[in-house]
Formats: structure tokens, C-alpha cells, sequence
């Protein structure tokens, strides 16, 4: 079942063709905490070297650490995995991508927001509101 999946769905980790490909061409140069493998062109360290990614399950770019980030992307040459990385005090832990699920967010007004009925004005949207005349 697995090799079908890799034939035929893209978003379920890798292909069948970036399964040969890395094989034939890629050096793993590191895993995160997610458990997603990268990979860069095998003997070719440079910021053209071509880099990428498996993931650990389905394909989700929001799981990939910043520094992981900007490696992928050629915005930094060491590779996260041989340096002592150390998050800014603005970056924040990973929150998976909740958009089309019971727990995504609906702002005020929202036809979705749980305490209103169809048809039935935001409280927010009632008062205060005056149309712009030109």
C-alpha cells in the first residue's frame, strides 16, 4: 500500500520519483524535531547545492523550524543539525495549521461563530456603525 500511495498522492511524504531521486543524488544532512529528513545534492555544500525535504508523515510546510527554514531556502549555509541553534524570544512553537476543522478561528461577525444564528446580526457589527456618504 505504501509504494501505491508514493505513486500516486504527493501531500503522503515522498514520491516515487523523489524516493529514486534521493537515492541516487541526496546525503541527509539532518532530522528535526518533527522527525522530517533533509537532504542536499550529495557532495555539494554550497548555497546552490539543491536542498530539500521529506516529511515525517503527511506534507505540512508549517512544521519545518525556522532555522530548517531558512537553510531550505538558501538563506543560510550552516546546516541546523551541526550548530547549537538557539530560538529568538519571538519565535514561537509550532501550532499545526487548524484552518477547515472544529478549531480554526472565526473573528467576530463570522457567519461560523458559535454563538449566533443565521440571519442574527454580531452584537460587535450592531451600534456605532455609519455608512460612508461622499
Amino acid at each position: 500500500m505504501g509504494v501505491i500511495r508514493e505513486i500516486f498522492s504527493w501531500w503522503n511524504g515522498q514520491t516515487i520519483g523523489t524516493r529514486v531521486f534521493t537515492a541516487r543524488k541526496g546525503e541527509q544532512v539532518g532530522v528535526d524535531e518533527a522527525g522530517n529528513r533533509y537532504y542536499q545534492t550529495r557532495g555539494d555544500a554550497s548555497l546552490n547545492a539543491k536542498r530539500w525535504v521529506i516529511y515525517n508523515g503527511e506534507a505540512e510546510p508549517s512544521r519545518i523550524p525556522p532555522a530548517w527554514h531558512m537553510w531550505l531556502h538558501g538563506l543560510e549555509e550552516a546546516i541546523p543539525a551541526n550548530q547549537n541553534y538557539t530560538p529568538r524570544e519571538w519565535e514561537q512553537p509550532h501550532q499545526q495549521n487548524l484552518t477547515g476543522t472544529a478549531g480554526a478561528y472565526r473573528p467576530a461577525g463570522s457567519l461560523l461563530n458559535a454563538g449566533l444564528k443565521s440571519g442574527q446580526a454580531h452584537p460587535a457589527a450592531d451600534g456605532g456603525y455609519q455608512a460612508w456618504k461622499p
